[in-house]
């Protein structure tokens, strides 16, 4: 064909399949041009805008962390802390009832403990019969003083306490080595001792307490048992005491006989319950034993001792450290807020930045739903990270203290559910607003934006 040919035929029309539509190019674009995007797809967008500034990311995921991490290890702590005091508390035995003298009322003021008169072997004696009171399971009368003991050249000022030998078996302490004194030890009398576990190692660094001599008030004791550590620390600790017979500590060490009717006052009478849910049975029936006994008024207005309950201290303990610790975790979780104020500002700014996105989105056939979506998976996927970050930190932080032997720490899985839950709901709520603003934006106005 010549060129005059060519040049005089006439032009073919190109083929068209859409004349109104253009030709989609990619998968994103696919579903725009169909009218909407799929989550997967919206998410994936979400995070390529996170990984697009990785920097803001970081700086906006800190705040989520930090607040995550404060509380995680703070309720470790506090809950930790926890556990001591109620380890410490019913490490000296547990369904406890401690009866003291003192507590007596004169012109409508009741007075301190120790101010009513004293107890004697008499009423331990009444407190034992189990027709008065059938729901205890030991009562154990106690003398208590602080004594000087020496053993050759160590010396120690000690608390000594005279007692029975079902005092083990109520206090929860074990031997370490040697054995416990006998009945027929109280009976006579006898200069016997068994040591705590921090006053044996002071007076006697080589371990070979058993069977030495130790002198107290000028008398010498025979060393019989060694008691293994209670791990208590602090007043009333046994670990730093001296265990004696009853009868040796009234008659010998402390001239403990009563001002009134000639009996041997004790300190203290210390009943335990059966079980847990006959304590205040047991109470009631010591209460109505002793006030018959000294004949007054079976009101309790005339007390001349006290009944301390072990498990009301617990509850009390208890309750006051689970609101120090729900204070605490209340103070970490504002630096969540923080956070999520945080996520709010820097996605109002995304949304500044991204308006001509928008715009385009839009104008392709992506709904407002889509663009919410879109801007709320961002948000939430900067409070997870954070918050799956900040409970590994945490975690970690409270292992720590717990390793340094600082205090002790207790991790639960319903603590770190509830911070990441926290988390997750702060990062959803501040995202909210930059979500529906990205989302009612006028795809014209937004494409001229500048």
């Amino acid at each position: 064909m010549s060129t005059n040919e060519q040049l005089h035929m006439p032009a073919i029309p190109p083929t068209r399949t859409n004349v109104d539509a253009p030709a989609p190019t990619d998968t994103v674009g696919d579903d725009l041009w169909e009218g909407g995007i799929g989550w997967v797809e919206t998410l994936g967008m979400s995070l390529a805008s996170l990984r697009g500034n990785p920097l803001r990311t970081i700086l906006t995921v800190l705040g989520v962390l930090i607040g995550v991490a404060s509380v995680v290890a703070l309720l470790a702590v506090g809950r930790g802390s926890q556990a001591a005091i109620t380890s410490a508390i019913t490490a000296n035995g547990a369904n406890l009832l401690t009866v003291r003298p003192g507590a007596a009322s004169a012109g409508g003021v009741r007075g301190a403990v120790g101010s009513g008169g004293s107890l004697t072997m008499a009423d331990a004696t009444a407190l034992e019969n189990p027709q008065d009171v059938p729901d205890a399971a030991y009562v154990s009368p106690e003398y208590t003083g602080n004594a000087q003991l020496v053993a050759g050249s160590n010396n120690q000022n000690t608390r000594i306490t005279g007692a029975t030998p079902v005092y083990p078996s109520l206090h929860n302490n074990t031997l370490a080595e040697g054995s416990f004194f006998a009945d027929s030890d109280v009976q006579a009398a006898a200069n016997v001792a068994v040591l705590g576990a921090n006053v044996s190692s002071e007076l006697f660094p080589n371990g070979d307490a058993l069977g030495q001599q130790v002198r107290m008030n000028g008398q010498s004791f025979r060393v019989i048992g060694v008691l293994a550590s209670s791990g208590g620390t602090g007043f009333g600790s046994i670990d730093d005491g001296v265990i004696v017979p009853l009868s040796t500590a009234q008659r010998k060490l402390f001239g403990a006989r009563a001002a009134v009717g000639g009996s041997f006052s004790v300190s203290t009478i210390v009943v335990q319950a059966a079980s847990a849910g006959q304590i205040d049975a047991t109470l009631n029936e010591i209460n109505t034993t002793l006030r018959q006994r000294q004949n007054l008024p079976l009101d309790g207005s005339g007390d001349t001792f006290s009944v301390i309950n072990q498990a009301a201290i617990l509850a009390t303990v208890t309750q006051t450290t689970q609101m120090l610790t729900l204070f605490l975790a209340a103070i970490a979780a504002i630096s969540l807020l923080v956070g999520g104020i945080g996520i709010m500002n820097i996605m109002l700014v995304s949304v500044r930045e991204r308006t001509r996105e928008i715009g385009l989105s839009k104008a392709l056939g992506a709904r407002e739903g889509d663009i919410l979506l879109q801007f709320l998976f961002e948000s939430l996927a900067l409070s997870g990270v954070g918050g799956l970050v900040g409970l590994a930190l945490g975690a970690a932080i409270a292992l720590a203290v717990g390793a340094s032997g600082a205090m002790q720490v207790q991790l639960s899985p319903d603590a770190a559910l509830l911070a990441l839950g926290f988390a997750l709901a702060v990062g959803l709520f501040f995202g909210i607003a930059p979500a529906r603003s990205a989302a009612r934006l006028d795809p014209i106005v937004a494409l001229r934006y500048e």
